[in-house]
């Protein structure tokens, strides 16, 4: 298990404590990550959830501008999660190594963009464009996310993207605007007590983890956990580190 620690530069952020405005404070927040478990840095700077404002191009990049650099000489796993290709091919160039392509690789030149750098590439479930105009699906999710990632894998193996880059992401962390937390909690249970049906396309698998605890949301974390899985999103890395050394002390 990798866990990639969260840094928010963008001020609207639920997680208040994950969001660092200046090169000073993501710098610091990314040594407080490392330093709590996190082997890399997944670093944001436009807001996914229904209450963060849609931004354009250069005041996305003005959030991300100096933090990339700095975080970058690290020497760590550096992620950039975005669904704008203009962005993510300036945040490769600043020194980023990893896409967290929240389009979910439906946009050909987020494709073309992967391909041509070889990087590893977070895959991530939409049932929408972006992050931010999703639908509700109906029924069991995988009876879903498995058709759409079969698709999607098939169509992104012709455009030379490498299977051997990719990291499959369920979307668990995304979510359509106005969703009562009983429904989804019962969505995303229903996909981790099942994760290991990802298993099939025989690729690593990444998961955007609770950083509440509260209402049900450490029992998913348990079921995780107990589950596996490969790389973990996390805003608490020592909260998920502790979670697991307690699942195997019992």
């Amino acid at each position: 298990m990798k866990l990639h620690g969260v840094i928010n530069a963008s001020h609207d952020s639920l997680a208040e404590f994950s969001i660092a405005l200046t090169v000073d404070e993501a710098l610091s927040r990314a040594k407080e990550l490392i330093q709590h478990g996190c082997v890399g840095i997944d670093l944001g700077a436009a807001g996914s959830t229904q209450y963060a404002d849609r931004v354009n191009t250069d005041e996305e990049w003005g959030r991300l501008e100096g933090k990339i650099e700095a975080i970058s000489a690290l020497g760590i796993e550096l992620s950039i999660d975005t669904w704008n290709p203009e962005i993510m091919e300036r945040a490769l160039d600043a020194g980023a190594n990893f896409m967290n392509a929240s389009d979910g690789l439906q946009n050909p030149s987020m494709i073309d963009l992967a391909a041509d750098r070889e990087v590893p590439v977070v895959l991530p479930f939409l049932n929408g464009n972006d992050p931010k105009s999703l639908e509700f699906i109906s029924g069991d999710p995988l009876e879903t996310i498995l058709p759409w990632f079969e698709k999607t894998l098939e169509k992104l193996e012709k455009s030379g993207i490498k299977k051997s880059q990719l990291i499959l992401d369920p979307g668990t962390g995304f979510g359509p605007a106005d969703w009562a937390w009983e429904e989804r909690f019962k969505f995303q249970e229903r996909i981790y007590r099942n994760l290991d049906r990802l298993r099939v396309f025989e690729l690593p698998i990444y998961i955007a983890l609770p950083w509440k605890m509260e209402d049900g949301r450490r029992e998913l974390l348990d079921i995780l956990l107990e589950v596996g899985f490969d790389y973990g999103r996390t805003h608490v890395p020592k909260q998920v580190l502790d979670a697991s050394r307690e699942i195997l002390d019992k």
